[in-house]
């Protein structure tokens, strides 16, 4: 079957956060900030949803056996990943978790570690639990970011770091990390007993020959220091039914989260929800496969626009992600005339990089999970900027 990734949905009215939150006054505003996607998710699902919608009863749920299983099939299936169904505690979104985790793993004022520039919400993590921020830049060399392991290791020495939130792939440059450089990064961890959360929500959309590898899989010790976030949110665009799974396999890490969960009140996601993620881990393989080749044909499309119609920008090496990190630092503006010019002149409404640290400044975060139309209209639209300004 061949899934339809082309036709372009109205999402205005509805109330959706990427369409309805902001610039609904420009009607040549093409918004393409938040990360979820313009698609329709896999047919099946709103089936499924349909189905249990109209039992008209909607008591109390438990956690479906069927749910479990499915992450674990959907996790080995997909990437190799062995999960035990007994490591995954059901959490209502993966940034739920994370605030979770550096109140279960982390005591006030003690110094967690981020990888910059990275998902903002990881700040808001630390901020908010009082702790204390460490950041460690990335390094842009040829293209793509690497870490300096030696500078890594003395900055979590220094500032004696306890924990350090993870992103593979990383969250806005694209970075799938390799198998080897999980080695390097999970030792020195392990070494100076620093805890890793690795978020690793984008773990589907990688794009060859690259290979998404789950921290848990790296090396068995890992699990004695860490915790594993995902959820089908991100791949079947699924983000309001607020669903996702921390993978916990030592147990008494497990009930360490647990107890935090619990002693916020938070409960577990819904049964829609459920079924909905069940449904997608079960019976998606095919419609992820076939999003995959049309998003990676939306980062081809991007670079080959931009080589040849706005010089002197360029995309970052996409190595996964459905978002691209876009470098424009050589227009020389400030991030208040970027953004000015982006929303007001190009009529996009993007994730600014600086959002992501201050290493972002200068970047656009794209979201190119929609229909190649949308991509090409906002491309015009952002060089026909790019040639008044010159003019």
């Amino acid at each position: 079957m061949k899934y339809d990734f082309d036709t372009v949905y109205d999402r205005h009215h509805t109330n959706s956060a990427k369409y309805d939150s902001g610039h609904t006054d420009d009607p040549d505003m093409i918004p393409m900030w938040v990360a979820d996607m313009d698609f329709k998710t896999l047919p099946d699902i709103p089936e499924a949803l349909s189905k249990r919608v109209s039992d008209g009863i909607y008591g109390y749920s438990t956690i479906p056996e069927e749910y479990l299983e499915s992450v674990v099939g959907w996790m080995k299936r997909r990437h190799d990943f062995h999960v035990e169904k007994d490591w995954i505690v059901p959490t209502p979104g993966v940034v739920t978790a994370f605030h979770l985790a550096v109140e279960a793993y982390t005591k006030k004022e003690e110094s967690v570690l981020v990888l910059t520039p990275v998902y903002y919400p990881f700040y808001r993590a630390i901020k908010n639990n009082g702790r204390r921020m460490v950041r460690m830049p990335l390094d842009l060399k040829d293209n793509q970011y690497t870490l300096d392991y030696k500078a890594f290791e003395t900055k979590i020495i220094e500032e004696n770091v306890k924990m350090m939130i993870f992103c593979n792939p990383h969250n806005p440059v694209g970075k799938v990390w390799t198998k080897e450089e999980l080695k390097t990064i999970g030792d020195i961890c392990k070494k100076h007993n620093v805890f890793v959360v690795s978020d690793e929500i984008h773990m589907d959309f990688v794009y060859a020959p690259h290979k998404h590898i789950a921290f848990y899989e790296v090396d068995p010790e890992y699990k004695n220091f860490s915790i594993v976030l995902t959820a089908a949110s991100k791949t079947f665009n699924l983000a309001a039914l607020q669903t996702s799974a921390a993978i916990i396999a030592d147990e008494k890490l497990r009930n360490q989260f647990k107890k935090v969960k619990m002693s916020h009140s938070i409960s577990d996601p819904t049964i829609l929800g459920f079924i909905a993620t069940t449904v997608a881990y079960t019976k998606g393989d095919e419609w992820v496969n076939q999003l995959l080749d049309y998003i990676k044909g939306n980062m081809d499309y991007l670079d080959h626009f931009l080589k040849t119609e706005c010089p002197g920008i360029s995309l970052i090496d996409p190595q996964g992600l459905y978002l691209a990190w876009v470098d424009m630092r050589t227009l020389g503006m400030s991030n208040e005339e970027q953004e000015d010019f982006m929303l007001h002149k190009a009529h996009l409404w993007l994730d600014e990089g600086y959002v992501f640290g201050e290493e972002g400044s200068g970047f656009e975060r794209f979201n190119l999970a929609c229909p190649r139309s949308t991509l090409e209209k906002a491309c015009l639209q952002l060089k026909k900027a790019l040639d008044e300004k010159s003019a």
